[in-house]
């Protein structure tokens, strides 16, 4: 038995197994962590851009969007739609980055090893997203019905959502469901596989190992190529962000998917689906930045591996 005056000896933290249920479930938490307080925070980005989107004679520029909107609803207004993005984007970060650890694993490591690694990321991130749109899809339509509307469509998620299922049933909820996998699935596709080229790119140019920087080295890292891959696939997107903002705005009741996406294009046309893109640019690769350095802090407090750059 030790005595009062030996040293008291720690035994270090068990690590998470790699690719192990543990793992995978901390990687899916992560992603909550990642992305449902991230989105919430640049509601008001994405209530210009959405209201821009609708309304651009209305709105010339970002800052008369933001000084009409603050100015006539205050500070709540400019915070619209902001419990249905927290709890949809909670949900879909959980599906994005675990079923991307999980797809990205059994692609590139058991089921095809050999494959290029750029096909595996972006097969693993766009069955990811695909999974994780059906989770995405009732809150953002709640969410983007709220920040397209003039009187705002409802004040808050309760609400929103309580006259949609009124209105247009369950169903009503899901209908902007392939306009969301057109927009999110490219976008998810890029922002994966341009971030995993982009630190592996960055670990290239400074010339030495992943492993020989510090965890705070490699999160910079991560928020660097975060920021590259945010831009593009901002870029990558757009269109198909305008035409779900335009189709939860104006859909015609009984109107197919199809039917509606051609009636809109031929109203804003091909120069229309490039409305607030400027404003996107900065909330996107704002927000992947640090997406990817809030969920590689994550996994580096936890003793896991950063992701990218091996």
């Amino acid at each position: 038995m030790a005595s009062k005056d030996s040293p008291r000896v720690f035994s270090p933290k068990k690590k998470i197994e790699l690719f192990s249920g543990t793992y995978f479930a901390a990687c899916t938490l992560g992603g909550v962590v990642a992305c449902g307080p991230t989105h919430t925070l640049v509601t008001p980005l994405d209530l210009i851009k959405c209201q821009r989107q609708i309304s651009p004679k209305r709105y010339p520029s970002n800052a008369a969007a933001f000084r009409t909107i603050l100015s006539s609803q205050g500070l709540r207004g400019v915070f619209l739609g902001w419990t249905p993005t927290f709890v949809g984007y909670s949900l879909q970060g959980a599906g994005k980055y675990g079923f991307y650890e999980v797809f990205k694993y059994y692609y590139g490591e058991s089921l095809f090893p050999s494959m290029n690694k750029t096909l595996v990321y972006l097969a693993a991130s766009a069955s990811a997203e695909f999974l994780a749109d059906m989770a995405l899809c009732p809150w953002e339509a709640v969410k983007v019905r709220m920040q397209t509307s003039d009187p705002p469509f409802a004040r808050n998620l309760r609400d929103g959502m309580s006259k949609m299922i009124k209105a247009e049933g369950v169903g009503g909820l899901y209908a902007g469901l392939a306009p969301l996998w057109g927009r999110q699935i490219p976008y998810t596709m890029c922002k994966f596989a341009s971030f995993e080229k982009a630190v592996e790119a960055i670990y290239k140019y400074l010339g030495k190992p992943k492993e020989s920087y510090s965890s705070l080295q490699q999160t910079g890292v991560s928020f660097a190529g975060g920021y590259i891959a945010g831009i593009a696939c901002a870029v990558i997107s757009h269109p198909a962000d305008v035409m779900v903002s335009k189709l939860n705005a104006e859909r015609n009741k009984g109107e197919g998917a199809v039917q509606a996406m051609g009636r809109v294009y031929r109203a804003i046309g091909f120069s229309g689906l490039w409305n607030g893109l400027p404003m996107r640019i900065m909330m996107i690769g704002t927000l992947t930045a640090f997406q990817w350095f809030i969920y590689d802090s994550y996994k580096s407090a936890l003793g896991m591996p950063t992701t990218g750059g091996h």
